[in-house]
């Protein structure tokens, strides 16, 4: 798949922006501060209806503006398709072929997407909280159901975590708890089994080209962290089974704390290279390796799953790679994956594949193409 056009209006910095795109690689280059990450973040903004940079999308609508919105033409395997993303005070709105999508769940997977930034670097060494949200944007790609089932935990989980303030106060219902409890168990399984599919699929692209880049020296193993001992090999009953055991053990003390202490908010993934713990023992160098693989194998499982290769948005992290994970990164993608990287300049990154590439100019919120 590739987007064709893209119009942005009333989005951060851009008034009103029009432009046309190769299937191929596309640099965006400017110096800091011009907008390029806005241009990136709009693509993936028209994918995911969210941002990767905010959960306030009232930061996205230009200054003194009442809506931002973002159109986009793109090419699928079985046709053209248009998206359409209006952001204003009273909500969002999403469109695939001009029909409006009554939820979120419906419209993400239209178009697919993976972004590899400076901040995806923190994916090994970063907070659970980074991690669980990798994981929930990229099975929602693949699989809309599993964000519309995590989107009812949530919500369930707020109301749960407002009844344990309750009871912390010496207010509220503990047979409430039991009922709430049960509705967020029936959530926690399904969450809880699509993670662990997802995980066991990525770990089938991440160890082999890990073990590429590390030129066969490594061995990476990934692995889901749930907060309760349950495995993939676990039937959903049991996993239920646990999850109830897990609640019951943590009940008093979630009412003293007044929080959920356990359930798939507060999970994590680990990551290993020849059985020790990158996050903690490994260096720098192994840590990027690590995310880097994970990215690719991300590219490798979409396309499984879908049939097409994902638009790729590269946001000023080649110069955060060395040569050679910069090389191995553009080898990968040449000539099979639309493109689109932001960076301040290419200088010292010789590489046919950005020497075949598009290039716009970015200065204050204007775009240019050249020729």
């Amino acid at each position: 798949m590739h987007i064709k056009e893209l119009v942005v209006t009333n989005y951060r910095n851009y008034e009103k922006v029009t432009l046309t795109f190769e299937d191929r690689v596309n640099v965006i280059l400017g110096e800091n501060a011009q907008g390029k990450t806005n241009l990136i973040e709009a693509i993936y903004v028209l994918a995911m209806a969210k941002s990767h940079r905010t959960a306030r999308d009232k930061e996205l609508i230009h200054w003194n503006e009442e809506f931002a919105k973002i159109d986009g033409k793109l090419q699928r395997r079985n046709g053209p398709l248009s998206l359409e993303v209006i952001i204003s005070s009273k909500g969002k709105k999403v469109k695939i072929n001009s029909l409006e999508q009554r939820k979120l769940s419906e419209y993400i997977g239209a178009a697919n997407v993976v972004m590899f930034a400076p901040e995806d670097l923190n994916l090994v060494k970063g907070a659970p909280q980074v991690r669980r949200r990798f994981i929930d944007m990229e099975i929602g790609q693949i699989n809309p159901l599993y964000l519309f089932h995590l989107g009812k935990y949530q919500k369930i989980l707020q109301q749960r975590n407002h009844l344990l303030k309750e009871l912390q106060k010496n207010k509220g219902n503990k047979v409430m708890l039991d009922v709430i409890t049960a509705q967020l168990v029936a959530e926690a399984v399904k969450v809880i089994a699509k993670r662990f599919e997802f995980i066991e699929l990525l770990q089938n692209w991440a160890e082999a080209i890990h073990k590429e880049i590390s030129r066969g020296k490594e061995l990476l193993k990934l692995q889901y962290k749930p907060s309760i001992n349950v495995s993939e090999k676990m039937e959903l009953s049991k996993i239920e089974l646990e999850l109830y055991n897990g609640f019951e053990k943590v009940k008093e003390r979630e009412i003293q704390r007044g929080t959920t202490l356990v359930g798939p908010h507060r999970d994590d993934i680990g990551f290993l290279v020849n059985d020790m713990d990158v996050q903690t023992f490994g260096s720098q160098g192994q840590q990027r390796t690590t995310a880097l693989s994970v990215k690719l194998a991300e590219i490798e499982l979409i396309h499984s799953k879908v049939g097409e290769y994902p638009i790729l948005l590269l946001d000023d992290v080649l110069s955060e790679l060395d040569d050679y994970r910069q090389s191995h990164l553009l080898n990968t993608i040449q000539g099979k994956v639309q493109t689109f990287v932001t960076t301040t300049s290419v200088e010292g990154i010789d590489h046919q594949t950005l020497k075949q590439a598009a290039t716009y100019f970015v200065n204050q919120g204007q775009v240019e193409k050249k020729n």
